[in-house]
């Protein structure tokens, strides 16, 4: 089932490469570093990853649910280093064979999903026993302060206007709860800066062999 954003989509591509300018392109090239085999990569947005992946990844089956975004993901691509499938999708049907995928990958995606826990699932149904998540996400973090804002902003205008997406998420516990070994984790700020969007998860986990 498609999401339309069509208005965010649109302003997302030129903020994006904002975005990519100012520090995210690189711990986009971190996240991805060292994969191989078969990837998914859930809500892969306007294809911001796909120069990024090593070429030691086989295939990348690339979803994306907002038609706009898919289209530009599609052009992505082509130009991309290693094989790229996009497809329609959301996370929380992942259309991927069972126990297939070396990795799974969200890149400030799990934000904006309308069921943490069910995406999650899906991930750990498509991963082979002993698969790969590798996520970059912003997240809840700050003060007390900080937190009552994000939750604020959550509840009125941010959703609306940043295509679903959650300042105040507490993913990494999501991830932990979902059955997700944690093997390396990076927390900063992007921007340096505190605001409410600052606050940055990047990490490695892994699912339980059956």
């Amino acid at each position: 089932m498609d999401i339309h954003h069509p208005i965010f989509a649109r302003v997302y591509r030129r903020v994006r490469r904002g975005m990519d300018q100012s520090g995210v392109a690189e711990q986009r090239h971190r996240l991805l570093a060292g994969l191989t085999g078969d990837v998914v990569e859930v809500g892969a947005g306007d294809g911001g990853n796909f120069a990024h992946y090593p070429p030691s990844v086989r295939h990348v089956l690339a979803t994306e649910p907002e038609p706009h975004l898919r289209h530009s993901a599609h052009a992505a691509a082509t130009t991309a280093p290693v094989p790229v499938t996009v497809v329609a999708g959301r996370g929380e049907e992942i259309p991927a064979d069972t126990g297939h995928y070396d990795a799974v990958v969200f890149t400030l995606v799990l934000c904006s999903v309308a069921d943490q826990a069910a995406v999650l699932r899906e991930t750990a149904r498509v991963l082979k026993p002993g698969g790969q998540i590798r996520f970059l996400e912003h997240v809840v973090g700050g003060g007390p302060a900080m937190r009552r804002t994000q939750r604020v902003l959550d509840a009125t205008v941010w959703p609306r206007l940043a295509g679903g997406c959650h300042l105040g998420r507490d993913t990494l516990t999501a991830i932990q709860e979902a059955g997700f070994t944690i093997d390396d984790l990076d927390r900063f700020l992007l921007p340096e800066r505190a605001t409410p969007a600052s606050y940055h998860i990047r990490g490695i986990g892994h699912r339980a062999s059956d």
